[in-house]
């Protein structure tokens, strides 16, 4: 990343305001609606639109490999990581189905698969084919992390220049629940073992190695926790730069992003410590059940918008929390007022 702030309106707190005096026009008792009424207010002050609209919305999946899987840190190989970008350009990933329920487009974007991807569809922006082993040497040059970012940020673009009106973030990528884990670590100063998780499903045993690899890392690296690009460069992943660099574009063109899960999350922080005001673009889908996610919710001030146990990624939370934002919308643009319905509203006051 350049010096020069990315150009990140705020947003439009005002209108905010407008739209939240509306809400108790509507015919409904004041409040009453919870947090899908605060959702309405956040979606107006970001889009500047006192009746914003969502639909359609874009998928962006990044996949990219982690030199880390040498280390034994996850259940699956590293093949895996190619195979599911295939998978995913099939239309057989749990991320195809929901995308197709919410009428998503959904772009897959190789930001470090080492081995071959295979079929169309997929978006070639392979800065390295994957990173090195962070228990060894940095994870990648700032260089490379600077890359990475700017094609997050060209794929955001092109979702939103395709008529797109909100974002998804999903990842792909064998053991970068590892290298998330230790960004984390260094970017919060919190206890590794209270953020490392089962990842794709680890024993005990491989969970104790983890906690010991992440460790190890951060010991050698030795990041600066005020530098978040030499942190994502000394311990990240291709695929978490990439998402940072989606969330940095949507904030700078106004179109809300849905952030997915642990490792979505830690790229949204990791965009929030590169430009604050990215923060006010971001809406979080789900709480997952890796533990170092409730630490990285907690330090964007954050609150998902479901608990369903999830920890596939992919963009998947997400995608399943889409239809609260769209009914967030709907409710503004087609609830009648107490005046239009004819129905006496509260005397209160």
């Amino acid at each position: 990343m350049t010096d020069t702030p990315l150009p990140i309106a705020a947003p439009d707190r005002r209108l905010g305001e407008r739209v939240g005096a509306y809400l108790d026009t509507l015919t409904k008792p004041p409040g009453s609606l919870g947090r899908l009424e605060r959702l309405a207010v956040d979606l107006a002050a970001m889009t500047g639109e006192p009746f914003p609209r969502v639909t359609p919305p874009g998928v962006l999946v990044f996949a990219a490999d982690h030199g880390v899987a040498d280390e034994g840190v996850s259940a699956f190989p590293q093949e895996v990581t190619a195979q599911m970008v295939a998978n995913f350009v099939a239309g057989g990933a749990a991320i195809n189905v929901f995308a197709r329920r919410i009428g998503a487009r959904l772009e897959v974007i190789d930001v470090g698969v080492a081995g071959a991807v295979s079929g169309q569809g997929v978006v070639d922006e392979k800065v390295r084919p994957g990173t090195a082993n962070i228990a060894h040497r940095d994870a990648m040059s700032r260089a490379e992390a600077e890359a990475a970012i700017e094609a997050g940020r060209r794929a955001a673009g092109r979702a939103v220049e395709t008529g797109c009106r909100c974002l998804i973030v999903g990842e792909m990528g064998i053991a970068n629940t590892t290298a998330s884990s230790a960004v984390l670590a260094v970017l919060t100063c919190e206890p590794v073992a209270r953020l490392v998780g089962r990842g794709t499903g680890i024993d005990d045993a491989r969970l104790a190695h983890k906690r010991r690899v992440v460790e190890g890392a951060i010991a050698a690296r030795a990041p600066d926790p005020a530098d978040p690009l030499g942190v994502l460069a000394s311990l990240g992943g291709l695929e978490i730069a990439a998402m940072a660099g989606a969330c940095l574009e949507a904030a700078v063109r106004r179109v809300p992003l849905l952030v997915d899960g642990f490792i979505a999350t830690v790229a949204a922080l990791v965009a929030c410590r590169l430009a604050p005001g990215a923060r006010d673009y971001l809406v979080f889908g789900h709480r997952s059940r890796e533990p170092g996610h409730a630490v990285a919710l907690a330090a964007l001030d954050a609150e998902p918008l479901l608990d369903l146990a999830l920890r596939l990624g992919e963009g998947t939370g997400a995608a399943l929390a889409f239809p609260l934002l769209e009914a967030a919308c709907d409710m503004l643009a087609e609830m009648a007022t107490f005046a239009d319905a004819g129905v006496a509203g509260d005397d209160r006051a």
